[in-house]
């Protein structure tokens, strides 16, 4: 595993520890606590800074832009873990698609009825 996967994943595993504790005792568990409105917010909020820095010119923006993302990689984790879903398993889906034309995948799900 690089060391960027394995920093998902300890973040992952420290976000997961925080579901029992106190709310008053760190933001990750004030989160996991306050349920998925709260996080679902916050997710579309750092989405939303995220575009805004992508735009940002230069070497400034790009910084931005990463700290941005890093901000919505940490939110979906908290989402994640909230539903209790692992990190795994969404590396399984991925790995799932990988190889697969993004097309020929979108074109194979059921249309939303």
């Amino acid at each position: 595993m690089s060391d960027d996967l394995h920093a998902l994943a300890a973040l992952a595993a420290t976000i997961e520890s925080r579901k029992s504790a106190s709310p008053d005792s760190s933001y990750t568990a004030k989160l996991l606590h306050a349920g998925l409105e709260k996080i679902g917010r916050k997710v579309m909020e750092e989405a939303g800074e995220l575009v805004e820095a992508a735009g940002e010119p230069g070497d400034e923006g790009r910084e931005h832009t990463v700290y941005e993302a890093g901000d919505l990689f940490y939110h979906a984790l908290v989402l994640l873990a909230h539903r209790g879903i692992p990190l795994a398993e969404v590396e399984a889906e991925l790995a799932r698609r990988f190889g697969t034309s993004g097309l020929v995948e979108k074109a194979s799900r059921q249309p939303a009825e």
